[in-house]
């Protein structure tokens, strides 16, 4: 059992090493070069190789699991150190410790429990805790370095950007803890550089997060992620998804943005579990007991998060914040049509085929019922005020008041809803899977909302213009 945090905590001392780069500049690749070294080469038998080895690392002979992590964060190193853009010293340490970190914080819970909850909680603190002070030491070694500040200066400034440190941080943990549900233990060397590259991305971003905002995220989201998880609406990746995805979106869009997501996850959620029994009966359920994982909460909300981030983009790239607004709305209210129109129409008889309209067994991709339809039109409907009144989260692009924007986006619902059945019917199968079918509704309604919505907004301004 202990071995296992001695294992852990090897990868941490060696991940803390990111913090301290900005001090040895372009040397910076060289202590993770010589760990790799050491790791890969000089470490072949006896107890430190016993401990460090994972699963497969005994067969091979060769520590390749911590020695993959090294050269990984060596490669990381020489980004942050060489290139004309390098990668930003703070991204590098918030990545590389939040696996290190997470990764120490996870085995020293495990010595207490095996619940998979209580370990992926050990994770998310342990590494959201250490991304948080590993921005810390190498932003201010680096200002020290750069600027010669005294310390009093330094600590100020520190402070002050405590609220980008922990959103940052807390962006690479669940990165980094929803990556490690989707590979294996020893690809640590995978998870490090894929939560790097998303660091790197959301520095680029700068958003403005201040301390209220990014502590009333994280407390909301984290409570919204364990309720999910307590009443089984979501697996544990599936509820690390979810966490991400909201804490992005009550920190890059805003509160309507925020009320929007959750009012599908909620929704959804329990449109899911309703009658649940009755459905496994019909074969109409959803698979894992109702609860969401990660491919389908990301097929689901794929296109919305691309709308976020372009939203939050959006000062930096020649389009208006609008067609993203337009685009989330659209992607949700269709997702919400979909999801109401398959759980409620599920349970009712005489389902027809879309694309012919002939009787067909429940459950058959494709097949829709009129009890069905009017739930998602009713869910896009929901999304579609939630999205206008009282946050006007749409109502800037086609103006008109909360009408003509609700409208956009009850109609991109619908058309969304139509088009993954149509899809189900025509494609989907042992190639085309249930999730790519959703993410490409899902597309189709954010398409239509930005089509109509723009189209009605030029509309509207030529005939001003005439009149």
């Amino acid at each position: 059992m202990y071995r296992r945090v001695r294992r852990a905590s090897v990868f941490a001392a060696v991940a803390a090493l990111a913090a301290f780069s900005p001090a040895v500049g372009t040397a910076a690749v060289v202590p993770f070069l010589l760990a790799a070294a050491v790791f890969l080469l000089a470490i072949r038998d006896g107890e430190w190789f016993e401990t460090l080895a994972l699963p497969g690392d005994r067969e091979e002979e060769r520590l390749y699991g911590v020695g993959a992590f090294s050269l990984a964060l060596a490669g990381l190193a020489a980004v942050a150190t060489f290139p004309p853009v390098p990668l930003p010293a703070g991204a590098f340490a918030s990545a590389a410790l939040a696996v290190g970190g997470g990764r120490l914080g996870r085995e020293l819970v495990r010595t207490r429990s095996d619940d998979e909850f209580r370990l992926v909680a050990g994770y998310l603190v342990a590494g959201g805790v250490a991304a948080v002070a590993g921005q810390v030491v190498s932003d201010g070694t680096a200002e020290l370095i750069v600027s010669g500040s005294g310390f009093g200066a330094l600590i100020g400034s520190l402070v002050g950007s405590l609220p980008e440190f922990a959103f940052l941080g807390a962006v690479a943990v669940l990165t980094a803890a929803l990556v490690r549900s989707l590979v294996y233990a020893r690809d640590a060397h995978i998870t490090v550089v894929v939560v790097a590259l998303i660091a790197w991305g959301f520095t680029a971003l700068d958003p403005t997060v201040t301390a209220v905002g990014v502590v009333a995220a994280l407390a909301v989201t984290a409570a919204l992620g364990y309720a999910s998880y307590a009443l089984g609406a979501a697996s544990v990746p599936g509820m690390l998804t979810g966490v991400l995805l909201s804490l992005l979106t009550v920190v890059l869009g805003g509160v309507a943005w925020f009320l929007t997501l959750m009012a599908f996850y909620a929704v959804g959620g329990l449109a899911s579990k309703y009658r649940f029994d009755e459905k496994a009966d019909r074969g109409v359920a959803q698979e894992n007991q109702g609860a969401r994982g990660t491919g389908n909460v990301l097929a689901n909300s794929a296109v919305a998060l691309v709308a976020l981030l372009g939203y939050a983009a959006a000062p930096h790239v020649a389009v208006p914040e609008s067609v993203f607004r337009l685009a989330f709305a659209g992607a949700i209210a269709t997702a919400m049509s979909d999801t109401l129109s398959s759980e409620i129409g599920g349970l009712f008889d005489d389902p027809r085929l879309i694309t012919t309209l002939r009787p067909v067994e429940p459950g058959t991709d494709g097949a829709v019922t009129w009890q069905g339809e009017v739930a998602g039109l009713v869910g896009a409907a929901l999304i579609a005020v939630l999205a206008t009144a009282p946050f006007p989260a749409v109502a800037p692009v086609v103006g008109g008041g909360v009408l003509r924007p609700g409208g956009v986006v009850v109609l991109a619902g619908v058309f969304g809803m139509t088009v993954d059945s149509a899809l189900g019917a025509l494609i989907e199968g042992d190639r085309i899977g249930n999730q790519a079918v959703n993410f490409l509704a899902t597309l189709s309604g954010a398409a239509l909302a930005v089509g109509v919505g723009v189209g009605v907004a030029v509309g509207v301004a030529v005939g001003v213009a005439l009149w």
